[in-house]
């Protein structure tokens, strides 16, 4: 990543229960970044941290994670798109530049994405990279920078 480092914050999360306050001060963080990528292991995580994100912004549809349709659309409580990428399946950028992913990215809505460095040339410049660090039992560590 090129991009420019603004910031960057640690925040730990010994119990599961904790992860509403996590996801607030992950928002907060983001102040008007509205792309934040995640990465981490597989189960570290990602698609539980992204559904209570999705949770502090009101949404209140069923989330779930968008492996096989790659992405999924939710409405926050304002009636705002809130996008969830899902890009582990694709084979290539290509895949991610038929459905469109620079128009999400540049729309102004929250976009989650899980497996970013599928689509590292895509990304815009202006992100929250959010990365997650298992510890022992639910105990997780949450790396975050903002770029610009």
């Amino acid at each position: 990543m090129d991009n420019l480092q603004l910031d960057s914050l640690q925040l730990t999360c010994e119990r599961k229960a904790e992860l509403p306050d996590i996801a607030q001060k992950i928002l907060g963080f983001a102040d008007n970044i509205k792309v934040l990528i995640f990465a981490g292991e597989l189960g570290a995580g990602k698609t539980t941290l992204i559904k209570e994100l999705c949770i502090q912004l009101g949404v209140g549809d069923a989330i779930a994670s968008p492996t096989f349709s790659i992405v999924n659309e939710y409405k926050d409580v304002t009636g705002n798109s809130v996008y969830h990428f899902d890009f582990y399946r694709i084979k290539n950028e290509e895949e991610a530049v038929d459905i469109g992913v620079e128009e999400y990215f540049y729309s102004g809505d929250y976009c989650f994405i899980e497996w970013p460095e599928k689509i590292e040339r895509l990304l815009p410049e202006a992100l929250l990279l959010v990365r997650i660090e298992s510890g022992k039992g639910e105990k997780r560590i949450f790396n975050l920078t903002r770029y610009e």
